[in-house]
């Protein structure tokens, strides 16, 4: 396991968890490393948060110090940045964002020639080089030192990327955006505009502080409100690096990560796009979620939480839709990673191919209710194997049966286990959460 790198990049507070001298020391580390035998080249974006300027500037110093030269794209989005990486045959990329959380963290994701995040053994070099242990990299000297060169021509190809993959004219579509005052708080409109839809768009004005605050994917009642008061047929919500896309039907009703699954996994069944192939969950996707697919005769499978263990099952599998229910949607045919934008597109797609409404192409999934409490304890792992903890679990299950489920996982950065339950109703799920968290209570291991 990486010690600053997790499933989605080197993230903290900014300047308390990951430093400039951070930044700085990994671009110098990643200029060397990719620029032993050529002339090495990085690309780099950003969101909009105050200190993504500062690491930017922080990354292009290292880079450029061991020789690499680097591309800005200046703000933009995370999968246009795995996309000109991958197109353009850069190196490497890096994004700079913190994704949905708020403006004071930020976050260093590194992306490889691919488009993919990066492998774990170049973490695990890097992570040496920051603690000291693999001893120094030399610097440039003379003509070897690198550049920094603006390369908006690089963000302003994956728009236009994106503009091609849409199959119908907008025109006479009312359609929201909540950009969360982050990446695509001018791309978005620009594709929509385009495209020729009628573009209502809220929080798209960033003062480098007001990132993914009370708006966006994470914070969608604003999004829903805004359709349902403006009459608009469709909204999306983005995160502030816009890999996640939330859509609101045109009655205001949320549809996440679940349902779009469900929505264009069965428009690619029906089409034969989807052959044998599976829709690739995680283990937090709904029940609901998994009877609708069990109803239209479509394989599933699940992995852990992170559209990183989406992404490798996807690829070892040769699945081509998988995501999870905070709206990373992956399609393997357009691209490596979670891309919100692509994700809108697709789901304008289906609904124009189909001639209805958003809310209609949602009524084969009920979702069921769930409920998750975090639980501080003393020994994550003693807890989990516990036989009257592993008892409590088996019997709430029993209880549920096929109309519900339990589960119970750690995570992976606290003393925390998180408890979840899904159920016909609240008052089961609470039940059942409840019933699980006694048992720890009672063994001891909850620490208050």
């Amino acid at each position: 396991m990486s010690k600053y790198f997790g499933t989605d990049g080197f993230r903290g507070e900014a300047n308390v968890d990951l430093t400039v001298e951070h930044a700085f020391k990994i671009g110098r580390f990643l200029g060397w490393y990719f620029g032993k035998d050529h002339k090495c080249r990085v690309v780099i974006g950003k969101d909009t948060r105050r200190s993504s300027y500062m690491f930017e500037s922080a990354l292009s110093a290292g880079l450029t110090a061991s020789g690499a030269d680097a591309y800005l794209l200046h703000v933009t989005t995370t999968p246009s940045v795995s996309y000109v990486t991958r197109i353009d045959d850069f190196d490497c990329g890096i994004m700079i964002s913190a994704s949905h959380n708020p403006y004071y963290d930020n976050g260093i994701k590194l992306i490889n020639s691919s488009g993919e995040k990066m492998e774990e053994p170049v973490l695990l070099e890097i992570e040496s080089y920051l603690d000291g242990v693999s001893g120094q990299v030399p610097y440039a000297v003379r003509d070897s030192i690198g550049r920094t060169i603006d390369y908006s021509s690089g963000r302003n190809r994956y728009i236009g990327y994106l503009i091609s993959l849409a199959t119908h004219s907008y025109k006479g579509m009312k359609v929201g955006l909540d950009c969360a005052n982050g990446s695509t708080w001018m791309i978005a409109k620009s594709v929509f505009d385009a495209l020729g839809a009628d573009t209502y768009v809220i929080n798209n004005k960033p003062d480098g502080l007001n990132i993914n605050m009370d708006c966006g994917s994470t914070h969608i009642d604003g999004l829903r409100r805004f359709v349902v008061e403006n009459g608009l047929d469709v909204g999306f919500a983005f995160d502030g690096d816009a890999d996640r896309c939330l859509a609101v039907d045109e009655k205001g009703n949320l549809v996440d990560g679940d349902l779009i699954l469900f929505i264009y996994g069965k428009y690619m069944q029906e089409r034969g796009k989807l052959g044998d192939t599976k829709v690739v969950t995680t283990i937090m996707s709904n029940i609901g979620l998994y009877k609708a697919l069990d109803a239209a005769g479509i394989g599933y499978e699940k992995t852990d939480v992170g559209d990183k263990y989406v992404w490798e099952n996807m690829r070892e599998h040769g699945n081509r839709i998988g995501g999870e229910q905070s709206g990373h949607i992956i399609l393997s045919k357009y691209a490596t990673t979670g891309d919100g934008m692509l994700t809108a597109i697709k789901l304008m797609q289906v609904i124009l191919d189909k001639k209805t409404t958003l809310s209609r192409l949602c009524e084969p999934v009920t979702i069921y209710p769930q409920l998750l409490k975090n639980v501080r304890v003393s020994d994550k792992d003693t807890v989990l194997s516990d036989v009257d903890v592993t008892a409590a679990v088996a019997e709430t299950e029993r209880e549920l049966g096929d109309n519900g489920r339990v589960l119970l996982r750690k995570s992976g950065t606290e003393p925390v286990l998180r408890v979840m339950a899904e159920a016909p109703t609240e008052s089961e799920c609470e039940r059942a959460v409840d019933a699980i968290i006694a048992a720890m209570e009672k063994k001891g291991y909850i620490i208050k």
